[in-house]
């Protein structure tokens, strides 16, 4: 096969939504002020603020790994440590960014079924005596929906959540795929009521491109926080041009619209699997993406067919669905995961 298809890849190999680059046209005209001082970056916020139920600080980020790190620093000295599922995005895929940008925060993974977090697991670590030794935790992050397409439910939610703000924690929300959470049935507005301090919300991943916003839901955190941004290179002169495109998704509701797409295509790919071919999912499949079990010489067959897969930690591979993603698409492979014995 001379050439790779990354239709399932990942929902970063997606390019840009209609309405995110018209948005983005439209924010190119005239002149408008620097540095995120603009109208677009400001609607932008309202968008966020809207779909949210909250009165929050939003800035715009070039990337997510940026908006989860920082954020995390605001929540964590560099001498503590921040709790997440030991597959979160921020242990397994940013390179230590918590622990740059927080200098020396660090990360302790706990476990869970479909990369949520067990609640015993989460008491086990806070019942841990804090000594000199070691980094004590400052901060519980969770991401909404996992790095497994989990969602959590509202009471999931809520028994962490308190669990952890008992015990005096912060709480800050990875939601590099909150809109796909979302389109299952999450309630955004929880976010808030919840308690959640800082919320990474995710634009690329729904069809923007480069943006996410770093929502500061508690404000006590922002004192001096375009400074802290600044110093990180997270500050872009020509605003506009970053915030617009998701500002497009926001208002044209394709950020929702284009998860729920992506969510039924997942399903539609994941219920062919089951009965069309001899594979097994590795995972319940509730919003874009599908974890299959596959042995080394039937991954070898469906990259041969010039599929582009994800092989993740536990072992399954994985095949995600975008906002573009086709129906013809999810045919053509369930042809050729069937013609794979």
């Amino acid at each position: 096969m001379s050439f790779l298809r990354y239709d399932f890849s990942s929902d970063n190999t997606a390019g840009m939504t209609a309405s995110a680059i018209e948005a983005l046209v439209a924010a190119n005209q005239g002149f408008m002020a620097s540095y995120g001082h603009d109208d677009v970056s400001a609607r932008a916020a309202k968008a966020i603020c809207g779909l949210l139920d909250v009165e929050a600080d939003v800035r715009f980020v070039f990337s997510g790994t940026a908006a989860n790190a920082i954020g995390l620093s605001m929540l964590a000295q560099p001498f503590e440590a921040v709790a997440a599922h030991h597959t979160a995005h921020i242990c397994t895929d940013e390179t230590g960014a918590p622990g740059f940008f927080g200098h020396g925060v660090g990360l302790v993974g706990l476990p869970g079924y479909s990369g949520k977090i067990e609640i015993d697991a989460l008491c086990a670590v806070l019942d841990e005596p804090v000594v000199g030794h070691r980094q004590p935790l400052a901060a519980l992050s969770l991401t909404q929906c996992t790095e497994y397409g989990a969602v959590y439910s509202d009471d999931e939610l809520g028994l962490l959540i308190r669990t952890a703000k008992a015990a005096g924690l912060g709480i800050h929300m990875d939601g590099a795929r909150l809109a796909n959470a979302v389109a299952a049935g999450f309630d955004p507005t929880l976010i808030g009521t919840l308690g959640v301090d800082v919320l990474s919300f995710g634009g690329a991943k729904a069809g923007a491109h480069g943006v996410e916003a770093l929502v500061v839901l508690n404000r006590t955190l922002t004192r001096r926080l375009d400074n802290r941004l600044k110093q990180a290179g997270q500050t872009a002169s020509k605003g506009r041009l970053l915030s617009a495109p998701l500002l497009g998704l926001l208002e044209s509701g394709d950020w929702l619209a284009g998860a729920q797409h992506a969510n039924a295509m997942a399903q539609k790919l994941a219920d062919g699997i089951e009965n069309q071919t001899s594979f097994v999912l590795a995972h319940p499949v509730e919003t874009n993406a599908v974890f299959v079990r596959m042995s080394d010489e039937a991954l070898a067959a469906i990259r041969a067919k010039g599929w582009a897969v994800y092989a993740f930690d536990d072992g399954s591979i994985r095949f995600v669905c975008s906002w573009a993603t086709k129906p013809e698409a999810v045919a053509e492979l369930l042809g050729d995961l069937q013609s794979i014995v």
